[in-house]
C-alpha cells in the first residue's frame, strides 16, 4: 500500500434523543413543587381559580372547614387544605377552631373597590344631603353577575326598611338594577328579559328614574337613577329605600337632581352648586 494513510476517525456517536418536553417538565415540576399543586391545578382548574373559588365559599358560609369547602368547590381536600393554609398565611382568611372564614386582608382590599374611581369622593357630599333633606335610607349599587350588588349606603332618620349591609345582594330588578339595565348594554347573566321590558326600558330612560312597589321585598319601595360616566354610560345606581307611604315619583326629584350632581363630579367638572 502506498504510504501509511491515517485509519479514518470514527464516526460520531448519535445524540442522545432528547427528553420529551412534557417528562421534563413533569420531572422538574415534580422536583420543585414536590407536595404543592401545580400551575395546571387540578381538573382542569388553575391554583388561582381554585383558590378564588375557596375565598367565595368562605364568604357565603361564614365560617366553614375544609371538608365541606373542598366539596362545595369540587376540589380533593388535601388541595383544598393547603389553599386554605397558604390564604390564612396571606391574612385572606382566619383559621377559627378548625374552621376558616374570611380576614381581615380580604376586607381591607374590597372596601377600596369602587365602580368608579371618583364615586365615593363625588357621591359623600351629594348623598349626604339627599339623606338628610328625605330622612331616608340612600344608597348606591352596580349589577353584579346578574344581581344588584349594594356597594355603599348611608341611612336615614327614618326606621330602615330592609336589612342592609354594604355587599347586600338582590335580583336584578331592583329600582337600582332596572335603572342599570335600561341605560346599559345586555346583560347574558339576567337570562330572558320579559316582553314587557323594552316598553318598561324605554320608559326608565324618558323620566330617568325606576321604581320598585315592593316588587322584591315587601314592605319595600325605591327609587333609583342612573350615575353616569365620562362616556354617558351609567357606571353604578344611586336609590332611596323607603317604605309604601311614600310617594315615589316625589323621592324620584331629589335623586334626579342628586344623581345630576354626582354625575358631574364623576366626569370631573365642577358645578356652581
Amino acid at each position: 500500500m502506498p504510504g501509511n494513510l491515517p485509519s479514518p476517525p470514527p464516526p460520531p456517536a448519535p445524540a442522545p434523543a432528547p427528553e420529551s418536553a412534557g417528562a421534563a417538565a413533569g420531572t422538574a415540576g415534580a422536583t420543585a413543587t414536590a407536595g404543592a399543586p401545580s400551575a395546571a391545578g387540578v381538573g382542569g382548574r388553575s391554583v388561582l381559580e381554585g383558590a378564588f373559588a375557596l375565598l367565595e365559599a368562605v364568604e357565603r358560609a361564614v365560617e366553614a372547614g375544609p371538608t365541606r369547602l373542598a366539596s362545595e368547590c369540587g376540589l380533593p381536600k388535601t388541595t383544598a387544605y393547603r389553599l386554605l393554609e397558604q390564604l390564612a398565611d396571606l391574612g385572606a382568611v382566619e383559621r377559627c377552631r378548625g374552621s376558616y372564614r374570611v380576614g381581615l386582608r380580604m376586607f381591607s382590599l374590597g372596601r377600596e373597590w369602587q365602580p368608579h374611581p371618583r364615586l365615593r369622593s363625588a357621591a359623600r357630599e351629594p348623598v349626604r344631603r339627599l339623606v338628610e333633606i328625605t330622612g331616608m335610607t340612600v344608597g348606591i349599587a352596580v349589577l353584579w353577575r346578574g344581581e344588584t350588588l349594594m356597594v355603599e349606603w348611608s341611612p336615614g332618620e327614618a326606621e330602615q326598611p330592609a336589612p342592609l349591609r354594604t355587599g347586600t345582594t338582590w335580583p336584578w330588578f331592583t329600582a337600582a338594577g332596572k335603572v342599570l339595565v335600561a341605560g346599559g348594554h345586555p346583560n347574558p347573566l339576567l337570562g330572558p328579559l320579559p316582553a314587557s321590558w323594552l316598553l318598561e326600558a324605554a320608559a326608565i330612560r324618558d323620566r330617568g328614574a325606576a321604581f320598585d312597589q315592593e316588587e322584591v321585598m315587601s314592605g319595600v319601595c325605591c327609587t333609583a337613577v342612573p350615575l353616569l360616566g365620562t362616556d354617558g354610560a351609567p357606571v353604578a345606581a344611586l336609590c332611596v329605600l323607603t317604605d309604601p307611604a311614600h310617594r315615589l315619583e316625589r323621592l324620584a326629584e331629589a335623586a334626579r337632581q342628586t344623581g345630576r350632581l354626582i354625575s358631574v363630579g364623576l366626569r370631573g367638572r365642577r358645578t356652581g352648586n
